[in-house]
C-alpha cells in the first residue's frame, strides 16, 4: 500500500523492481541468475536483501546500477528509480554507458563494496578518490570539492580529516578504509544508498560503529538504504523490511518485525536455526541448511589417546611472559631518525590443556595473529617462553634447531582466515592435501593418494573432486579443504585464526559443527581465534580476551559470558549484532576510542601507558587484569 504525504497525496516509491529477471550466458547456455524478483523501496527507508552466497543478492544490486558483467543481461522485468522532485526512469531499458545513467550512477545512487581495500585505488589519496566523485558529478572547482571531502570526512568519523585527506588506504585500518568508502558513495548526497556487505570483514566492535555511522547519515541526510548482507544480526539492528533470496527467487518478504517475530518460509528458519547466540543450551547443535556427513574411522583408528600420566606432566600449550614488538619503518632518507618499537604481544602467560578448545578473541591490530604466529615458529618473539607437552615430555619450542623443529612440524598446523589466499590457485585438490605428506617424506604416492581420500572424507567432501582446482569450490568448501590440508600429518593440536569470518551463517554452521566433530572424535586440542564471541561461546571450553597485546580477561566460558567484568569484554559482548529485534546493539557502550582505550576504562582497569598491571582471580579459574591502586578487590565486587 502507497505511503501518503502530509498533503494526503501518495509518495511514490523511491525504487520500485518489478519481476526482475536477470540471466549469465556462459559458453552458448543461458544460466539464470534472478527470477521474478520484486520488491519497494520508499525514501528515507532501509531494506536488508537476504541469502546465502549466489542467491542473486548481489546481481541484483548490479543490475540497479548498471554495472552488471558483460556475461550477464536483464532478460525481463523493471527497475523504476523516482528521485524526489525527478521523473521517473526505468533503469532496465537504459543503456549502461548512456549520460542519463552516468548522472544516476553515483550521483543518485551510490553503492558501498565489501572489501574496501579493493575498491580503493592504492595508487591514489583518499582525498583524490573521494574528490574525483564529487567532480564528476557537480559542477564545483577543485577547492570547493576538497572543503567538501573534508567536510565529508569529518561527517564520517576521521579524527583528523585536514590531514587524512592526503593519507593512503593502505595506511588506513579496516574501519576507516570503510569510513573513507562510504564518504565517496555519499560526497554527492545521493538518494540511495547500497550497501553490498559492508561490514562482512570488519572486526564486531568496528562493524557496530559502521552500522551506527550509516543510521546516523541516512537520517542526516534523507536518504534511503538497500542493504545487502546474510547476516540477520545486523539486519535486526537495521531494516525496516526484508526480501529473503535463495538460488534468485524470492521466498519471503514482508516488515522486519513480522519476519522476526514470525518466520514463515523453511528457508528463513533455517537461516536462523544456523545463526550461534549466547541463549544456547549445553549439548544444542547448530542447524545448517544443508549438514555434511564424515568419516572418523580411519582417523580415530590411528591415534593413541592420552594417558592421566602425560597429561599431569602438564598442559599441551604453556605461554610465559610471551613478547614481541616491531620496529617502525624509519621514515627519513638516510635512516637517521630514532624507530619507534609497537608492542604487538606483550607478557602473555597462557596455559591450554589437552584436548580443550580455547578461544582467543579480540579485535583486528590486537596481537591475535601474531601470538599464534609465534607458537608456529613464524615469528621469532623479544621474550617468554613456549614449551609443548608431547605425550609427557615436555618440548622448548624455541629452543629447536631447524632440524628439529622440521621434525616437530606435523605436530602443530594451523588454519587460515582465507581459504582462497591460503590454498595454491595452480594446484589441484590431491597435489594440495598431498604436498605435505611428500615435504615430511611420508608414504608412498599411491599411499598418499589414498590418504588424500581419506582426508576429503573426513572433512565430508567427495574423493572425485580431488583432481578439481580450488576456485571450482565454494567459500565453505576451499575451508573444508584447507582443514583437510592442516590434518594430513595428524597434528595434535590446530590454530584456527579467524576460520569462519568471510563465511554464510550456514556454511559457517557447518565448519562449526566439523570442528567440534573432529575435536571429540579425534582428541584434538584448538586454539581458536576470532572477533566474533557468539561463535567463541559454541566452540570453545574456555576464553581469553586480548587488547593491545595482553590478555585482559580470561575464563570458562560461562564465565566471561555471564559475569564479563573488564570494560573491553563487555564492550566485545555489545558489539555482536543478535538476530533479534528485543537486544538492539548498545551504540553508546562502543562510542569511538572509548572500548579499547585504556586510559579510559573505570578504575581498577584504567591504564596508562607503561603503567604496571596484574591478574586479579575474582572467581576460580576466572582473571581478570587490573592495575594494583587503592583497594581493587572491593572496586571488582561492588
Amino acid at each position: 500500500m502507497p505511503s501518503v504525504a502530509a498533503g494526503g497525496e501518495a509518495i511514490k516509491p523511491l525504487l520500485e523492481v518489478n519481476r526482475l529477471a536477470v540471466d549469465f550466458h556462459v559458453h552458448g547456455t543461458r544460466v539464470p541468475a534472478i527470477r521474478d524478483l520484486s520488491f519497494r523501496l520508499m525514501p528515507g527507508e532501509t531494506l536488508a536483501l537476504v541469502g546465502e552466497s549466489g542467491s542473486g543478492k548481489t546481481v541484483s544490486s548490479q543490475a540497479i546500477m548498471g554495472i552488471l558483467p558483460k556475461a550477464a543481461q536483464i532478460s525481463a522485468g523493471e527497475i523504476l528509480f523516482t528521485p524526489e522532485g525527478g521523473k521517473t526512469v526505468d533503469i532496465a531499458q537504459l543503456d549502461p554507458d548512456s549520460d542519463e545513467m552516468f548522472h544516476i550512477r553515483g550521483n543518485r545512487i551510490s553503492l558501498i563494496f565489501q572489501e574496501p581495500m579493493v575498491s580503493l585505488s592504492p595508487m591514489h589519496s583518499i582525498g583524490n578518490q573521494i574528490r574525483e566523485a564529487m567532480l564528476l558529478h557537480r559542477d564545483v572547482d577543485r577547492r570547493e570539492a576538497t572543503r567538501a571531502t573534508i567536510e565529508m570526512l569529518r561527517l564520517v568519523g576521521f579524527p583528523n580529516p585536514g590531514e587524512a585527506i592526503n593519507a593512503y588506504p593502505f595506511e588506513l585500518s579496516g574501519g576507516l578504509r570503510q569510513r573513507a568508502m562510504i564518504a565517496m558513495a555519499l560526497i554527492c548526497h545521493p538518494s540511495l544508498l547500497i550497501a553490498d556487505e559492508p561490514t562482512t570483514a570488519l572486526d564486531v566492535t568496528v562493524q557496530a560503529q559502521i552500522l551506527q555511522l550509516i543510521k546516523s547519515l541516512q537520517k542526516e541526510l534523507g536518504m534511503a538504504v538497500l542493504l545487502i548482507t546474510h547476516d540477520l544480526g545486523v539486519v535486526a539492528n537495521m531494516a525496516d523490511s526484508v526480501v529473503v533470496m535463495y538460488h534468485g527467487e524470492v521466498t519471503e518478504r514482508g516488515s522486519a518485525t513480522a519476519l522476526f517475530r514470525a518466520p514463515q518460509h523453511p528457508y528463513l528458519k533455517a537461516l536462523f536455526s544456523a545463526v550461534p547466540h549466547f541463549d544456547m543450551q549445553a549439548g544444542e547443535r547448530l542447524r545448517p541448511i544443508r549438514e555434511i556427513s564424515h568419516d572418523f574411522e580411519h582417523f580415530s583408528r590411528l591415534r593413541a589417546p592420552w594417558t592421566e600420566e602425560q597429561k599431569a606432566a602438564g598442559p599441551h600449550l604453556r605461554i610465559r611472559g610471551l613478547s614481541k614488538r616491531f620496529t617502525q619503518r624509519d621514515g627519513s632518507w638516510f635512516g637517521t631518525r630514532p624507530q619507534a618499537a609497537n608492542p604487538a604481544v606483550e607478557n602473555v602467560d597462557l596455559d591450554i590443556a589437552c584436548g580443550e578448545c580455547f578461544g582467543l578473541v579480540g579485535e583486528s591490530g590486537c596481537g591475535k595473529t601474531t601470538l599464534s604466529k609465534m607458537l608456529m615458529r613464524a615469528v621469532t618473539p623479544d621474550n617468554g617462553t613456549i614449551t609443548y607437552n608431547d605425550h609427557g615430555r615436555m618440548v622448548d619450542l624455541l629452543g629447536l634447531n631447524p632440524e628439529q623443529l622440521r621434525a616437530f612440524r606435523p605436530k602443530m598446523q594451523v588454519v587460515f582466515q582465507d581459504p582462497y589466499s591460503a590454498l595454491n590457485p595452480r594446484m589441484t585438490v590431491l597435489n594440495i592435501l598431498c604436498e605435505p605428506l611428500a615435504i615430511h617424506g611420508l608414504g608412498s604416492q599411491a599411499e598418499q593418494q589414498e590418504r588424500a581420500k581419506e582426508l576429503m572424507a573426513l572433512v565430508g567432501l567427495d574423493p572425485r573432486f580431488l583432481n578439481r582446482y580450488p576456485h571450482s569450490f565454494s567459500g565453505g568448501q576451499r575451508q573444508r579443504i584447507s582443514i583437510a590440508r592442516a590434518l594430513a600429518l595428524e597434528p595434535e593440536l590446530v590454530i584456527f585464526d579467524e576460520p569462519v569470518s568471510a563465511l554464510d551463517v550456514s556454511v559457517q554452521a557447518q565448519i562449526l559443527n566439523l570442528l567440534k566433530d573432529l575435536q571429540k572424535e579425534l582428541g584434538l586440542t584448538y586454539l581458536f581465534i576470532s572477533h566474533n564471541l557468539a561463535v567463541v561461546d559454541y566452540v570453545a571450553e574456555r576464553i581469553g580476551v586480548m587488547c593491545r597485546g595482553e590478555l585482559v580477561e580470561v575464563g570458562q566460558r560461562e564465565q566471561i559470558f555471564r559475569n564479563p567484568r573488564h570494560p573491553y569484554t563487555r564492550a566485545l559482548l555489545a558489539a555482536v549484532p543478535y538476530p533479534d529485534l528485543d537486544r538492539p546493539l548498545d551504540f553508546a557502550l562502543l562510542e569511538e576510542g572509548r572500548h579499547n582505550e585504556p586510559s579510559r576504562w573505570e578504575p581498577p582497569f584504567r591504564r596508562h601507558p607503561d603503567q604496571p598491571s596484574e591478574f586479579m582471580e575474582i572467581e576460580p579459574r576466572h582473571l581478570v587484569r587490573i592495575t594494583p591502586q587503592g583497594d581493587p578487590l572491593r572496586s571488582l565486587t561492588s
